[in-house]
């Protein structure tokens, strides 16, 4: 098998990877007609499940895209979460009050999750590389905007269209999650695809740390610091993607497994679970900080000085949940997960009930450690439940886990979308929460009853022997289904798909002596 990486130019683009040549030498292709957008930065064999491929180079390749995925995700978490910070420096010299607060921090929550479906398609469309490059570039907009009108004065309008510019940071997620996804192997997606979000995640705490050292040396009269330490970090992120990633030619959309996704209702159903984990995660982070000040009295230094410790626990979680999620089954997992956040909610309520901050702290900080948790095991679970949803329809084999692949790609990207959604509506019920009986306590209350509908959901989904099948009207046993969850996905699955390629390899002698003859000449140069 060839071990080249190779691009339409035929030259050598990073001194870390393999030796770049031409396509036709490595792939036995015709390369007469490239089409127009194809560049220095695009390459067009990329093949990591072949394992001679992946230890030649594609490893090296791939490992050095995500770092620098990672990084530009993390620029963009911070940014979408700015407004989370900056509303710790509105003091009354501003004249909004905590339920003007809450909208300026649900803002951005819906145009990030809004974003995250076209910035799902735009990797393939753009390239991996160029569109992180686009994508880290653009947000210079919302951070220099607030810089610029973080003052008293300024109309309240005025914030909350600076506020939505941020959201661009939280379609970032999508792009960068379906980019990684395309360089890993399946046997090594897990990790990859865990180290990609938990690194973009604890951009939450990191520019919440930020706000705590400006606020506690330069104090909360200069926000604009805050803004302005980014800037040449968004400049800094978009130049090393430009020079260090890559374009993968390979990567295209699937319309028609959109629609499909679209149609299945077990895409729906992973939603509602991902607004439960995701959504929470996220609607708690930016609303922790103005909790602690309207419900607690603390001042901007006291509320900075705790914001950052759910996120950063919250993020660190989530690969411990998915590596949960493939010991014990991610259903079982999501299950117990969601119990345990209807617990810690109880201890919420009844401290904010009675005002005790120390013990709001521990069930709150308890529901961001668990919300990393299920993060984890609620992503685990998609691909599980569409390779289950291919074996109960009759599909066996191969079949299935072609299937299985193609649905949970496109069902991840709007369940990305959705779930984030859930942030919103956490603001917006600690909106209407405070406005109404100036207290979180009912906002907490109907949190409660949300995950008790997403544990009846996922159990009666996902594991009852004898509930909703995985062929729903098909009258069929669900235990498929949750045996499916559990088991098939991480074996069958890769094996299915590493004989799928092998099975296409295995009549491409020209191809292949084609390699070693390109892959001599690698090693000879």
């Amino acid at each position: 098998m060839t071990a080249e990486i190779t691009t339409r130019t035929g030259t050598p683009t990073h001194t870390d990877t393999p030796t770049h040549t031409d396509t036709t030498a490595a792939e036995g292709t015709d390369t007469t007609a490239p089409r127009s957008r194809r560049g220095r930065r695009w390459i067009e064999h990329w093949d990591p499940e072949d394992e001679a491929f992946w230890q030649a180079g594609g490893k090296r390749v791939a490992r050095r895209n995500l770092a620098f995925s990672v990084l530009c995700e993390h620029i963009g978490f911070s940014v979408w979460s700015l407004w989370s910070v900056m509303v710790l420096f509105m003091g009354p010299e501003y004249g909004i009050d905590p339920a003007g607060k809450f909208l300026l921090v649900a803002v951005p929550t819906v145009v990030g999750a809004v974003l995250r479906v076209p910035y799902t398609f735009a990797v393939a469309r753009f390239g991996g590389r160029n569109w992180t490059v686009m994508s880290a570039a653009l947000l210079l907009v919302p951070t220099l905007a607030s810089a610029y009108v973080m003052r008293p004065g300024t109309s309240y309008t005025t914030f909350v269209l600076v506020a939505a510019l941020t959201g661009v940071g939280g379609g970032n997620f999508a792009s960068s999650m379906t980019n990684i996804n395309s360089f890993y192997p399946l046997r090594e997606k897990g990790w990859a695809l865990g180290l990609n979000a938990g690194g973009g995640n604890i951009g939450v705490p990191v520019i919440q740390l930020l706000g705590l050292l400006v606020i506690g040396t330069a104090g909360a009269a200069h926000p604009r610091l805050v803004p302005a330490v980014y800037l040449p970090l968004v400049v800094l992120a978009a130049l090393l993607a430009a020079l260090r990633m890559d374009n993968l030619g390979p990567v295209a959309n699937d319309g028609g497994a959109v629609r499909e996704a679209v149609r299945d209702p077990h895409t729906w159903i992973m939603s509602l679970l991902y607004i439960g984990t995701f959504g929470s995660f996220i609607g708690y982070s930016f609303a922790f900080g103005l909790v602690l000040q309207s419900q607690f009295a603390r001042t901007p230094l006291q509320a900075a000085s705790l914001t950052f410790i759910g996120p950063l626990l919250g993020s660190l979680a989530r690969p411990v949940g998915g590596r949960l999620a493939d010991r014990f089954g991610g259903a079982r997992v999501t299950l117990v997960n969601f119990a345990a956040m209807a617990i810690a909610t109880c201890v919420v309520i009844a401290a904010s009930a009675a005002g005790s901050l120390p013990l709001f702290l521990v069930g709150l900080i308890a529901l961001f450690l668990l919300t990393g948790l299920g993060n984890g095991s609620t992503y685990k679970m998609i691909p599980a439940v569409f390779h289950a949803r291919a074996v109960a329809g009759g599909l066996a084999g191969e079949r299935a886990a072609a299937y299985g692949r193609r649905l949970s790609g496109a069902a991840m990207g709007l369940i990305g979308a959705v779930g984030a959604l859930g942030g919103l509506g956490i603001n917006l019920a600690f909106r209407r929460s405070f406005a109404v009986a100036g207290s979180g306590t009912a906002a907490f209350v109907s949190f409660l009853a949300f995950y008790g509908l997403c544990s009846a959901l996922t159990w009666g989904v996902y594991l009852r022997r004898k509930g909703w099948a995985a062929n729903p009207g098909a009258g069929k046993s669900s235990r498929l289904l949750g045996r499916n969850i559990r088991e098939i996905p991480v074996n069958q699955a890769r094996h299915a798909y590493l004989g799928e390629l092998d099975h296409a390899r295995r009549g491409e002698a020209g191809r292949e002596a084609a390699g070693r003859e390109a892959a001599g000449r690698g090693a000879a140069g």
